[in-house]
């Protein structure tokens, strides 16, 4: 057995209208070494509970291997989506007040970036990533408590959860789609990082913050170093986050949560933060688009949904994505109709329901693709 230490911690991140208070567990690894930090968290969408059984299968494999940096996990992340029920169905994917996504409400400052520049230009790196590192605590900080007009639930809970990302030089964010295949959103500057998690497709994703977890803690390092490059400085520093995406929500399978358990320590050996495993990449092809060409095909007509194309394999043009049954127009019209696109794609996702109106959200799929 390895030498670890393992605690345990309750965070409280809000209050219900009874007053019983909103918590989220916190699963804590003291490191051996000065190591690169981690935070993984899970479940901020109330039907994505695979990250909660991949949180379960890295504890326990952890405890067998040699922890040279921190690393803090969190399921649960969000126990308002989490319980967030319709019958049988859990929603939980906008906050049922204000209608915003649950990973829509992190926070990002631009205006952190030239104080540091133009105070530390000069400075040797190490202080001036202890100094924005410091800022970017100090600022969620004053947002969480003197917000003179307050914050939403959401902001709450996806503020305390930033504020444990930001002390952290890795962040991965575990998700899943609807019906969907693993995929990963890695930043453009860490592309060659995704070849060491074993999932077959990257989308890359530019500087641009849109309100996710995984923007909030990339964005604000990477606009430091393009800061400093324009002041003819050359910066490099290592913080990378990452979204990965699960597969299918609704749903737990705690063999396949090993499987991407061994994924994650494979990237983690290869950044250095555990060491005694023998985790080595998987031989697969990857492919990888970026995110302005992850296209949404949204369905041209109501009716219900076939859905045919495989997931992460090239469909080449004119193949059929799904075909979609109207029965009222049986006997005096046609009942099938098939759908297809004027390009090859690769199919990522697709709608959970075969019960489809015109406009819904039918795939997302990777265009003009190509191998990492």
């Amino acid at each position: 057995m390895a030498d670890y230490q393992l605690t345990k911690d309750v965070m409280h991140v809000g209050e219900m209208a009874s007053g019983a208070k909103l918590t989220v567990p916190v699963y804590r690894f003291k490191g051996k070494s000065n190591a690169q930090s981690v935070y993984i968290q899970a479940n901020m969408h109330g039907a994505e509970v695979q990250g909660n059984a991949v949180i379960y299968q890295l504890l326990e494999q952890l405890r067998d291997l040699k922890i040279l940096g921190d690393i803090t996990l969190v399921p649960y992340a969000n126990p308002v989506g989490c319980n967030h029920k319709n019958g049988e169905y859990t929603l939980g994917r906008f906050d049922p007040i204000t209608g915003v996504n649950w990973n829509r409400m992190y926070h990002n400052n631009p205006e952190l970036i030239s104080p540091i520049v133009e105070q530390y230009l000069d400075a040797p790196a190490s202080d001036i990533e202890a100094v924005f590192k410091q800022a970017l605590l100090d600022d969620i900080t004053e947002q969480l408590d003197h917000n003179i007009f307050g914050l939403t639930t959401g902001q709450r809970i996806a503020y305390q959860l930033q504020k444990l990302a930001h002390q952290a030089d890795i962040v991965l964010d575990l998700h899943t789609g609807p019906i969907s295949s693993k995929h990963l959103y890695c930043p453009e500057y860490a592309k060659e990082s995704a070849s060491f998690f074993n999932i077959e497709h990257t989308l890359l994703i530019p500087n641009e913050f849109d309100g996710a977890l995984d923007e909030a803690t990339f964005c604000p390092w990477w606009s430091l170093t393009e800061a400093f490059a324009d002041k003819g400085r050359k910066l490099l520093l290592d913080k990378e986050s990452f979204t990965v995406e699960l597969g299918s929500q609704e749903q737990i399978d705690l063999d396949v949560a090993l499987v991407d358990a061994k994924s994650i320590l494979t990237y983690l050996q290869h950044k250095g933060v555990i060491a005694g495993g023998d985790f080595v990449p998987d031989v697969m092809t990857r492919y990888a688009c970026y995110l302005a060409d992850y296209k949404a095909f949204y369905s041209p007509m109501g009716g219900m949904v076939d859905y045919l194309a495989a997931f992460g394999k090239p469909l080449p043009a004119g193949e059929p994505l799904a075909r979609i049954l109207r029965m009222d127009n049986y006997g005096d019209g046609d009942a099938l109709h098939y759908i297809s696109l004027d390009k090859e794609v690769i199919p990522i996702l697709h709608f959970a329901s075969a019960s489809v109106n015109q406009g819904t959200e039918l795939y997302k799929v990777f265009s003009d693709f190509f191998e990492l």
